[in-house]
């Protein structure tokens, strides 16, 4: 959640320099990093920084659909954190009952 989270700022600072920018206008698009390692466990992704495109020109649209998408990514994962939760609660309510 936390990769998705920062991958959702960077998209919305691109969708901020694309408005300034204007239709016509250039500027420095950032794409974020991230690194995924399994030691042992399960595997992890981090958010690592960004890196950046220069005069690449990108309209406002291409940069939406990457704030929606990262935006999708980052509900499903707390729809399926939620659904870990309830799950768990039920478990421990079943134990109360025994």
């Amino acid at each position: 959640m936390d990769a998705q989270r920062a991958a959702l700022d960077v998209e919305a600072r691109n969708v901020a320099a694309a408005e300034a920018a204007g239709p016509n206008g250039t500027y420095q698009r950032s794409i974020p990093r991230f690194v995924v390692s399994d030691d042992g466990g399960a595997p992890t992704v981090r958010f690592v920084g960004t890196r950046n495109e220069r005069g690449v020109n990108v309209d406002i649209l291409t940069e939406m659909i990457a704030v929606m998408n990262a935006s999708r990514a980052y509900e499903s994962d707390a729809s399926l954190f939620d659904v870990g939760k309830t799950l768990a609660e039920k478990t421990i309510d079943m134990g109360r009952l025994s």
